[in-house]
């Protein structure tokens, strides 16, 4: 063999050698199916890349939502909530969870206004119950924002921890032991609802002026305390029978990955990763061998059990909904011009009916139309068309109230161009007449459009419009459906003029309305 050739086989074999040691020796992906609370942990990935050579590809979830999922089989590696207590209940005998670790801790508390703390007695009183709380908000006195049970993983913890706490009972909580009657006086205080905690934590920053408190976890409630947009610091209430605390446990689903797990766990559970954790998120270290930091008020913490039954906890997501929270008055602002027509109008009209009930996974359960609910639904295309307003008294999915908003859904008929903007005045125009009439109600507005404006009002105009408003008038949010061709950029900014919030539909409609639902 000539000397040219031996020295490019002997580069050759130099180079797939370095390939098969650098495939061998490059970092591991894992995929994960996380809280959407555990977006605070992104700036602590890259860390926890360089340590353990494993890449962390977070996607986020609610709580029904993400257990739904992994009932469903949907293939992830790991599992990240504030609890795997509910996962593990729901999940029966398909054993999708192989093994699971604590993490971290964060009870979840409520939060309440110095100023309105030291009027009742509740600072730095270790006597305080949750009973002497639900007297506060029985009495009009305590308003506090709150995130839904069925959408957010804080408030499925609060809902949990309240009615386990106003049982009386030492025991878990179990269906005999829900005091109704207590939970209706503590429920008559939550002034603001939301899908996520840190939605939550933004439109209570915006309200404050309105409100005296927040539930949240302790370390959202720390973190607002050193905002410089609150305008009087937060007084953590930690009630003498107790709370419950989030753990958060990485759990593992795909068993191909255990010895990955094992060294990430490892990782987490270290003293070097504890510190960061706690220093940055201001979560609590699940390991005795780093010390609390100072910064948190209550070193100890007294735990509520977790309920063992799971109709239990179904009955309570249900009474919430339907007996304990506020009622709500929904209005939608639905598109009906000539380019829904086809495959995007059944979108439309399918998306409204699992509403009724007719979506039977778990999520779709506790989405639905609520008893005491009023729904008021406004078609447009170049024309806004008369309101159609359905009241909810009997929310069962074959209800005579179900079936009316069903048929209704299947009248709607695709025609002419689009007008957003006079559709969306008219709507904020009704709903405010609505709420000078019964104000004790929860108000907000859906728009659903798969265009852009092309008739009537402008956007400008519907800016002015609300702009004009006077104070006490604004604060009917407006969630914003993008879907179709809809504009990205515009539906952000109209949601952002009534504070309200974007959902992407493009890829599943159904799935936008049923998140939007945590916020109604």
């Amino acid at each position: 063999m000539n000397t040219p050739l031996r020295f490019i086989l002997f580069i050759f074999a130099a180079l797939m050698l370095s390939g098969c040691d650098g495939q061998k020796n490059a970092n591991e992906s894992l995929t994960v199916l996380a809280g959407s609370e555990l977006k605070d942990m992104e700036p602590l990935l890259g860390d926890i890349e360089n340590k353990t050579g494993i890449k962390l590809q977070m996607t986020y979830s609610g709580t029904l939502d993400g257990a739904e999922k992994l009932i469903a089989g949907e293939p992830t590696d790991l599992a990240w909530f504030s609890h795997g207590k509910y996962i593990s209940l729901v999940q029966g005998d398909r054993n999708r969870i192989l093994a699971q670790e604590k993490t971290m801790l964060s009870p979840v508390l409520l939060g309440v206004k110095e100023s309105a703390a030291k009027a009742w007695g509740w600072s730095d009183n270790p006597n305080l119950t949750w009973r002497d709380i639900a007297a506060k908000a029985d009495s009009g006195e305590l308003r506090y924002a709150m995130a839904d049970p069925a959408s957010s993983n804080s408030g499925f913890t609060a809902l949990v921890g309240v009615a386990t706490a106003l049982s009386g009972s030492s025991d878990a909580l179990s269906i005999k032991d829900i005091d109704q009657a207590q939970l209706s006086g503590f429920f008559k205080g939550q002034q603001l609802s939301a899908g996520s905690s840190g939605w939550l934590t933004d439109a209570f920053v915006k309200e404050q002026a309105r409100l005296n408190g927040i539930i949240n976890y302790e370390s959202v409630l720390m973190a607002l305390n050193r905002d410089k947009r609150l305008d009087e610091q937060l007084v953590l209430i930690y009630p003498k029978e107790g709370i419950i605390t989030a753990d958060y446990p990485l759990m593992l689903i795909n068993g191909e990955k255990r010895e990955a797990y094992n060294k990430l766990v490892a990782y987490l559970t270290s003293p070097e990763f504890q510190q960061k954790m706690m220093e940055q998120t201001l979560r609590r270290p699940v390991i005795p061998q780093v010390k609390l930091s100072e910064d948190f008020a209550s070193p100890l913490l007294v735990e509520l059990a977790f309920p063992n039954d799971l109709a239990a906890i179904d009955k309570l997501l249900f009474a919430y909904e339907d007996k304990h929270r506020r009622s709500s008055h929904a209005y939608f602002v639905l598109d009906v011009s000539g380019s829904m027509a086809g495959a995007r109008m059944q979108s439309l009209q399918t998306a409204l009916k699992n509403l009724t009930g007719q979506d039977q996974t778990l999520s779709g359960r506790f989405s639905r139309f609520r008893s005491r609910e009023t729904l008021t639904f406004i078609p447009f295309d170049n024309q806004v068309y008369p309101a159609k307003t359905f009241t909810i008294n009997d929310p069962g999915s074959q209800s005579a109230d179900m079936q009316a908003v069903r048929q209704y859904a299947d009248s709607l008929q695709p025609l002419g161009s689009t007008g957003i903007y006079q559709a969306l005045q008219a709507a904020y125009r009704m709903a405010l007449e609505a709420r000078h009439k019964d104000p004790d109600r929860f108000y907000s507005i859906v728009l659903m459009t798969d265009g852009e404006n092309n008739a009537g009002l402008s956007e400008d105009g519907f800016a002015q419009f609300i702009a004009a408003l006077a104070p006490q008038d604004r604060g009917i949010k407006t969630f914003t459906i993008l879907f179709g061709d809809a504009s990205q950029e515009g539906m952000k900014q109209l949601a952002e003029i009534t504070e309200g919030r974007l959902f992407d539909g493009r890829e599943s409609l159904n799935q936008a309305f049923k998140t939007i639902r945590g916020y109604q």
